[in-house]
């Protein structure tokens, strides 16, 4: 099966100078794919163009790049990129203006400097291509890079590819390899269901409560210092305003770039914190080696539309927990069921299945009126979506 490994790596200030043009050549020809194809999109409805011709796809984009732009001297920097890195952001650019063309969401946006993910792609065309040693990496034309978690990365691995992406001025890569998936000890135990939330970050049948990682002191005291630090930058654009821009501009503007790095590395730790609590979280869930696991198909983007929940909603990162938990499951044989959003988990009674139709949202303790059954609304939704018996498998 195949497996990513993502690390830090220390590249040179050559090789950070090429990859930060590389990035900046993606960056540009994403947007330009998407500009081009905006154009087109508005003609055909005016009614100029036919549906068909309303769409550029990406071969047809790279062959008019590289016949009737890069020819141009003005345009000789589109080089400085390697072909297969410029094919991939015209392609990602096309896979997502396709969801926008079809239907499925929304016209993407156009990726901005300094804050969008941009990631450089290299595929292994050659047998020096992707070298691994215990310290090193040796990168498609960027050649061997110091990593930082050393033997992170199995040596003996066969890459079949990998990016190199920046983020919060420091530079990472990620490469999929080809493993054999060994499974031992098949001993499982019965069900469980998860009910996840915002008091507490996930509830399980087995009773087990998993706490809200973003109501503990140190991402608290995290988030005030990212407060501190977006009030800095604030106040060096508005002083940027009100100087002379010909005598300090350029020394404000230098002042700017290394804030803007501050506030992107506390994002960043925050957004480590989270994704590490989440790692651990179904790591010891996995480990439990369940027969099955049950969750619910939450509607996290109408959840996120509610002014009062919405930065607890994303804070919570629950898109990521489902696709990391549907991962571990397939990687150990575990079946994850999901259970419909509007099935009644948290208004049926888990002891004798009485519906309660008043329940609030206030209401923290399910207090059935049938059995006189009293128990954590929580836990109570844990145990109904473990014998749910209407689901799909994920």
């Amino acid at each position: 099966m195949l497996r990513a490994y993502k690390t830090e790596i220390h590249p040179t200030e050559e090789q950070k100078k090429k990859i930060n043009q590389s990035i900046g050549v993606c960056r540009w020809l994403y947007n330009q794919y998407l500009a081009k194809n905006q154009e087109l999109y508005k003609q055909f409805k005016e009614d100029l163009i036919s549906k068909k011709e309303a769409m550029l796809s990406a071969n047809n984009f790279d062959k008019y790049i590289n016949n009737e732009v890069k020819v141009l001297e003005e345009y000789n920097w589109i080089n400085l990129c390697g072909s297969k890195a410029r094919k991939k952001a015209i392609c990602n650019a096309e896979t997502a203006y396709k969801r926008f063309f079809t239907g499925k969401s929304k016209f993407p946006r156009f990726k901005k400097k300094n804050k969008s993910d941009v990631k450089l792609y290299f595929p292994k065309n050659n047998l020096t291509d992707w070298k691994i040693e215990r310290h090193r990496i040796n990168i498609p034309t960027l050649k061997w890079i110091r990593i930082k978690e050393f033997g992170y990365i199995p040596i003996n691995s066969k890459v079949v590819s990998g990016t190199v992406s920046k983020k919060a001025d420091r530079y990472f890569v990620s490469v999929i390899v080809e493993e054999k998936l060994t499974i031992e000890n098949k001993s499982y135990t019965e069900g469980i269901g998860i009910d996840l939330g915002l008091k507490e970050f996930a509830v399980i049948s087995n009773g087990i409560h998993k706490k809200n990682i973003n109501k503990t002191a140190n991402v608290k005291e995290i988030e005030k210092k990212l407060k501190r630090e977006q009030r800095k930058l604030s106040r060096k654009y508005e002083s940027l305003k009100l100087r002379n821009k010909k005598e300090k501009g350029e020394a404000t503007r230098q002042n700017i770039q290394k804030q803007i790095v501050k506030v992107q590395r506390v994002h960043q730790r925050l957004s480590n914190i989270r994704t590490d609590y989440i790692n651990k979280t179904i790591n010891e869930i996995v480990k439990q080696k369940p027969s099955y696991i049950t969750i619910e198909d939450l509607n996290v983007r109408g959840m996120i539309k509610n002014k009062h929940l919405s930065k607890a909603v994303a804070q919570q990162k629950f898109y990521e927990f489902r696709v990391k938990l549907e991962y571990k499951c397939k990687l150990n044989e575990i079946e994850l069921r999901i259970v419909d959003r509007f099935y009644p988990s948290s208004k049926t009674c888990s002891c004798c299945g009485a519906y309660k139709k008043d329940l609030k949202l206030s209401d923290r303790i399910y207090k059935c009126s049938n059995c006189n059954a009293s128990i954590d609304r929580d836990y109570n939704a844990s145990i109904n979506l473990e014998n749910a018996k209407i689901y799909e498998v994920a």
